[in-house]
């Protein structure tokens, strides 16, 4: 399971003009699932990504999780992640789940954020998407959960 994920001020997601999932300050978590990915990966991701210390302190230091920011999360499926590109020009998505596997880990990574009381809101699993981000800094990391 792979989160990119982005520090921003402000972002939001809609499907065909009405939206679906706004944030103010916080984190936006572009979501990719594997093949072989489990219920454990998406705990594990959910936790790290929550508790990852990137906003800044007083001193203006990374120390600071979305907890202590009181931030927001925005969630979006993003299959993309697990595009190969290295042969040819178009990539291949093989190494990404189909739906029946990675919707529900997309749905168990949302839960789990908000068993830990944080502001989360989501995208729509499947669907085009425009989503817009304001990223903070910027400041963008990839995030990926356990080898199974």
């Amino acid at each position: 399971m792979r989160a990119l994920v982005q520090r921003v001020t402000e972002a939001c997601v809609s499907v065909r003009g009405e939206v679906t999932g706004e944030i103010g300050k916080g984190l936006v978590i572009l979501l990719g699932i594997t093949n072989n990915d489990t219920e454990e990966s998406a705990r594990f991701l959910a936790e790290k990504c929550a508790n990852l210390r990137i906003f800044s302190d007083s001193d203006g230091k990374f120390n600071l999780s979305c907890f202590e920011e009181k931030g927001q999360i925005l969630v979006v499926s993003q299959f993309t992640l697990y595009g190969d590109t290295r042969k040819g020009r178009r990539p291949s998505f093989i190494q990404a789940a189909p739906p029946e596997i990675s919707e529900p880990l997309y749905r168990k990574f949302i839960e789990k954020l908000k068993e830990m009381n944080l502001k989360v809101e989501e995208g729509v699993f499947g669907a085009m998407m425009k989503v817009e981000i304001h990223n903070d800094g910027p400041v963008t990391l990839m995030v990926e959960s356990k080898r199974n």
